[in-house]
Order: C-alpha cells, then sequence, then structure tokens
C-alpha cells in the first residue's frame, strides 16, 4: 500500500499543473484521452511524498477542507513510511484514515475489511471569502 498524492483537472486547466515545479519535479503529468479530456499530476514515490510534498503543504497549507484531506493523507503517509501497512493493525489504521478521504473505502475494502472504524475528519474554518470546495 502505496500513497498517491494526486490532482486531477480538465484538460484546459493543464497549465495550472505547473505545479509541478514547486515540487521540485517531482511526479508525473498523465493527459487521459476518454470522454472526460482530464490531466492528472500525481507523485507515486512515497520518498518523493515523504521529502517533496508534505514539506511543501507544511509550509504552505492548504485553506479549505482540502486540508482536513492532505491532514489525513499526510498521516497515512507517515505510516506506511514508518512500514505500519506492513501489521495488520497498522493496515487498519490506515484504512480508518482512507475511509474518511476524498472518496472513502471501496466496495472491495469495505468488502475486504468490513470493521474498519472511520476517523473523524478534521474541522477546517476556511478564511472569510474561501469557498469549501
Amino acid at each position: 500500500m502505496i500513497p498517491q498524492f494526486t490532482i486531477e483537472l480538465h484538460k484546459r486547466d493543464l497549465p495550472l499543473l505547473s505545479i509541478q515545479m514547486y515540487f521540485k519535479g517531482a511526479g508525473n503529468i498523465t493527459v487521459r484521452t476518454t470522454r472526460d479530456q482530464s490531466v492528472i499530476y500525481s507523485v507515486t514515490k512515497l520518498g518523493e511524498i515523504i521529502d517533496v510534498v508534505i514539506p511543501h503543504l507544511d509550509k504552505y497549507p492548504l485553506l479549505t477542507k482540502k486540508r482536513a484531506d492532505y491532514l489525513l493523507f499526510k498521516q497515512a503517509s507517515l505510516l506506511v513510511k514508518e512500514k505500519e501497512h506492513l501489521t495488520v493493525e497498522g493496515l487498519r489504521k490506515i484504512l480508518s484514515l482512507k475511509g474518511s478521504l476524498n472518496n472513502g473505502l471501496s466496495t472491495k475494502l469495505k468488502v475486504a475489511f468490513p470493521n474498519i472504524e472511520i476517523v473523524e475528519r478534521p474541522y477546517i474554518d476556511a478564511p472569510q471569502g474561501f469557498d469549501q470546495n
């Protein structure tokens, strides 16, 4: 189980993925040729997530509810770094964090791990004038 940091946008927003330069060139940009016309920036190497993505997002924190996703992602990534995912208890901790992220646990994971207790998402109070999405 390796954490993955991704940003998915419509292809017209490809210039926004110049964010990759702020992450020291880490990760890859993929253009999907399917109907949805999306582009995806993803960082899949644990070392790049721990050494580049996390320090950047700690230094320049997100201001909306995406910060809650980031904090959960960071916890899970640090557990993987410490090899907690290699134990049943550690894997359960990671899945409980994943369950609160974005789309939650997949149906396949819910069936395989039916008793996972989802952690509570951190509450993030966005500054006035910022949309929470």
